[in-house]
């Protein structure tokens, strides 16, 4: 059974419909990339998989339920979500920020514990903040602060990773730090799912992609499989070849050469 599913969904925003009758399935142990062309629905349909949105026909199932008839509390932690653009409360430090990530952890009867400092440390160390830890989280760069958020999510201690556009104004630099930073929890057997721009990014870090168009899932399946210069085509509306990429021998992206201005 897929950890993550949405059956016969339509979602949409008040009376607009973005998507009809999606089925999805989010393959266990995988990294998931949902890729397409602008509003296609792709941010629409995590939303919708991290339970910010709720369909107006049909269902999301975490483990075979329905993810809205789950506990609030009980679902975070199976899940985590890294939005878009998060926004940090003003003077936090990195610790404090990461710490927020045993919320779904603490209650009533269980109050913080050794073991929250011990997870925490971990979450730091494993995205290399941890020297970090005394800072304020607005004197970070971009790179620094996404590590920051996605140690907070790992804090959580959720087997099901979300993260909606985790390289969006990061600079190149940065950017493949987060993508090698998601690989190496991928290793490691975190299933993870991300909503990513760059089809050379997607193929060379994804095992599983989800191609969208107009609300529309129109492919899925392996990297080697999806990139091909026809579905390409068929998604963007992008000629282009493909070739084996020199670093990783994953596919690469060549768009074809238009017409120059001598």
């Amino acid at each position: 059974m897929s950890p993550l599913a949405a059956r016969n969904a339509t979602l949409g925003y008040g009376r607009v419909a973005i998507s009809e009758g999606l089925d999805v399935d989010i393959p266990e142990g995988e990294f998931t990339v949902i890729l397409g062309p602008n509003a296609c629905g792709k941010s629409t349909l995590l939303k919708a998989l991290a339970r910010m949105l709720k369909p107006s026909a049909g269902q999301v199932l975490l483990d075979g339920k329905d993810i809205h008839s789950q506990p609030t509390r009980a679902v975070a932690r199976r899940l985590g979500l890294l939005p878009q653009s998060p926004i940090a409360p003003d003077g936090i430090t990195v610790a404090d920020l990461v710490a927020r990530g045993r919320y779904p952890h603490q209650g009533i009867l269980r109050q913080w514990s050794a073991e929250d400092e011990k997870v925490v440390a971990e979450a730091m160390a494993a995205t290399d903040v941890t020297e970090l830890a005394s800072r304020g989280v607005d004197e970070l760069s971009g790179g620094q602060r996404q590590r920051v958020w996605i140690a907070m999510v790992l804090a959580q201690q959720t087997p099901l990773l979300l993260l909606d556009e985790p390289t969006t104004y990061l600079d190149i630099t940065h950017q493949i730090e987060v993508l090698d930073l998601c690989a190496k929890l991928h290793r490691e057997g975190q299933t993870l799912v991300a909503v990513l721009h760059d089809l050379n990014q997607a193929a060379r870090y994804a095992t599983h992609l989800i191609a969208m168009r107009d609300g529309a899932i129109v492919a899925e399946g392996a990297p080697v499989e999806i990139l091909t210069a026809a579905t390409v085509e068929k998604i963007f509306d992008l000629p282009c070849r493909i070739i084996d990429d020199p670093e990783t021998g994953t596919p690469l992206v060549i768009p074809r050469a238009g017409p120059r201005d001598l």
